[in-house]
């Protein structure tokens, strides 16, 4: 099975830029299984039930999010009522949603978690110790992991920490692509971070005025930036009978 995984989108307009090359991608990499990370998909930042919306009419099956997935307040109402958006796992457990969505397709069921880093990164519960937890109730061999943290150095352990136990660790959250795609002991696929999806001459997706934060130390409210738009994002094929996956590649295009 071929399963598509797309870096964090900036935005409204990324999302229709996005939209418009999708389905023709899809068709043409077989794609089964399309995960977005969406928790800067509002044009206010964070995730709203309407840029959730147009994730799902131009193509996705499982959101993701992160640190920013509280950021708007109408987002409780929508991690409760979409069972297929995710917030990070590792949240207090009396925030709203999950942090784990099974799609069954019949032949096969794909497990999709979602977990966010302590390093550097918004107080949560230890991300290792929850995965654990969660993969000792799975009834499934695939599983894909969004990890979205802030330090490589977290994100390679995770990556080594559930080697040869899930089928995908993603990294997201820096918004820069790595090179560094692999298959972890003949079974895990890894990135540290697929990257984004926004604007390709800003500043990870953000106007040019953050710019004055590290000159000047002054607060600047993060706008995103309007422009040719680039795609970051990974194709993973996994054997749906072992979990195994067997191979991982990078997309890194204009659209």
């Amino acid at each position: 099975m071929n399963i598509l995984f797309i870096g964090d989108v900036q935005g409204e307009n990324s999302i229709e830029k996005l939209g418009n090359i999708l389905p023709d991608l899809k068709q043409k990499e077989n794609i089964e299984l399309t995960v977005i990370n969406g928790e800067n998909s509002a044009d206010a930042n964070g995730i709203s039930r309407a840029s959730a919306q147009m994730l799902f009419d131009i193509g996705a099956d499982v959101i993701t999010t992160g640190n920013h997935a509280f950021k708007l307040k109408e987002a409780d109402d929508l991690f409760n009522s979409r069972a297929e958006v995710l917030r990070p796992a590792n949240y207090g457990q009396n925030c709203p949603g999950k942090g784990v969505f099974i799609i069954d397709f019949g032949h096969c069921q794909i497990a999709v978690i979602n977990i966010m880093g302590t390093t550097y990164m918004p107080p949560c519960d230890n991300p290792f110790k929850c995965v654990d937890d969660i993969l000792k109730k799975l009834d499934t061999k695939n599983i894909i992991v969004d990890f979205h943290a802030e330090a490589t150095s977290e994100k390679k352990a995770m990556g080594h920490y559930l080697s040869g136990r899930v089928s995908a660790v993603i990294g997201t959250h820096t918004h820069v692509q790595t090179a560094d795609e692999t298959i972890l002991n003949n079974h895990t696929a890894y990135i540290t971070d697929v990257g984004m999806t926004g604007v390709a001459n800003s500043i990870i997706g953000c106007e040019m005025n953050i710019i004055e934060k590290f000159t000047d130390y002054y607060p600047v409210k993060h706008s995103f930036a309007f422009g040719e738009t680039e795609l970051n994002a990974v194709i993973i094929s996994i054997d749906t009978k072992t979990g195994k996956a067997a191979s991982i590649k990078r997309i890194k295009k204009m659209i």
